[in-house]
């Protein structure tokens, strides 16, 4: 198994529009630093397992029939407006997993066209899929949210984390027992004084990797502020924890 990072900005991407900094002039004159929505691709023994569904191009970007399922963390629009015009395709079902919000994303409850959402996921309910079983992490967000543990029947397993600001000390215990030999963490911001809310800053990002002893861990959703810090201090990251970049990949 593998997973392919098919999107590692935060909502305003990268470049933002209309800033000028140097980590979006970067983005501008090298495309392998554009960050599109948060996102990823798991491919599995019987196909293409989308996490989260920002891209707005789903439609073309996936044959029908080539995406086994989705499973979602949330339901903010970052995270679900690709699904918007995806639910309006015919003849076939894509499920869709994820929390059980009452909300959901714009009117995708009420009408949700090819889209299933039937089997939302309860916190820590672990479900087998072929070659691979995944436990939901309920994670620290302005609304419910779920990370992922994936666990490959062979391979390496792996912990898809965003969006969260910290850990629930539950999910931190569990995650410590497993020991993910991977993590995808939530990093939207540089160093603060502060905490912010509903995402982690650096500090807070590699206070998650020691706590859970993941092998490496993989630096998501980043925003520009993050990519101009690392930029001028690459220093900072540990040779255990890597930003991650569009098109990325990982071995499982």
């Amino acid at each position: 198994m593998k997973l392919t990072f098919l999107g590692t900005g935060n909502s305003a991407q990268m470049p933002v529009y209309n800033c000028d900094c140097v980590a979006c002039a970067r983005a501008r004159s090298d495309t392998r630093h554009v960050r599109l929505p948060c996102s990823a691709l798991l491919h599995g023994d019987d196909g293409q397992w989308l996490i989260d569904s920002g891209l707005t191009d789903l439609t073309t970007r996936f044959a029908p029939g080539t995406l086994q399922g989705i499973f979602q963390t949330h339901y903010h629009a970052d995270h679900a407006q690709g699904l918007l015009h995806l639910r309006w395709g015919v003849n076939l079902r894509i499920a869709v997993y994820g929390p059980a919000d009452e909300v959901g994303f714009a009117d995708l409850y009420k009408h949700p066209g090819i889209l299933d959402f039937s089997q939302p996921f309860e916190a820590f309910e672990e479900r087998p899929f072929a070659g691979f079983s995944i436990t939901a992490l309920p994670l620290q967000h302005s609304r419910l949210t779920y990370g992922y543990l994936i666990r490959p029947d062979q391979g390496d397993s792996l912990a898809y984390l965003t969006d969260t600001q910290g850990l629930p000390e539950q999910v931190e215990h569990f995650l410590r027992a497993q020991r993910p030999a991977h993590c995808v963490l939530d990093c939207s911001y540089p160093p603060r004084p502060e905490p912010g809310r509903n995402h982690n800053d650096l500090n807070q990002a590699l206070a998650i990797h020691a706590a859970i002893g993941a092998g490496t861990t993989w630096l998501t959703h980043a925003g520009h502020e993050l990519d101009r810090y690392l930029m001028a201090h690459p220093e900072a990251l540990p040779g255990d924890v890597r930003q991650a970049f569009d098109g990325d990949q990982i071995q499982l």
